[in-house]
């Protein structure tokens, strides 16, 4: 999902959750990392293209040839913004389900006890597309490791 549409969202409904305050900060937060995470891999990614193509041997800390390399500081960022991006996804599904449902519109007696009901559909279907998107990686996965593990076996009798 682009980055930028949990950010706006967030932004926009940012004070329309009292229930759960918590929900747009998730999207907010979880948008605006997305969108650096996104950012970098797209300039890494960039980068390497262009090395490439010139065929230019770049001198990084390890003294390697290998301009595909990534050096230890780039690699600390992504694996703390993957990190990040882990927890505050399991912080968001405890935050969005956990008032499962709330009343859409104020209650007279507790105005407090509400959520936007954009907001609230918006979260959840962030969350239903990530968990979406997890299951058929993981499945994905599975599928691969275990067809090319039959026919290595194949191969060998």
């Amino acid at each position: 999902m682009v980055p930028g549409a949990p950010t706006s969202t967030g932004m926009k409904f940012l004070e329309d959750c009292p229930v759960q305050p918590l929900i747009p900060l998730y999207l907010l937060v979880g948008g605006v990392i997305g969108s650096l995470k996104v950012t970098l891999l797209l300039y890494d990614s960039t980068r390497m293209r262009q090395l490439l193509s010139k065929s230019v041997v770049i001198d990084d800390d390890d003294d390697d040839e290998y301009p595909w390399r990534q050096n230890a500081h780039k690699y600390y960022i992504h694996l703390t913004l993957s990190l990040f991006l882990f927890l505050w996804f399991i912080l968001g599904n405890y935050w969005v389900f956990s008032v499962y449902l709330p009343n859409f519109i104020p209650p007279f007696h507790q105005p407090q006890d509400y959520c936007d009901k954009t907001l609230y559909i918006f979260a959840v279907g962030v969350l239903v597309i990530s968990h979406t998107v997890l299951f058929l990686l993981i499945f994905c996965s599975c599928c691969i490791y275990f067809f090319s593990r039959q026919r290595y076996s194949s191969e060998e009798d």
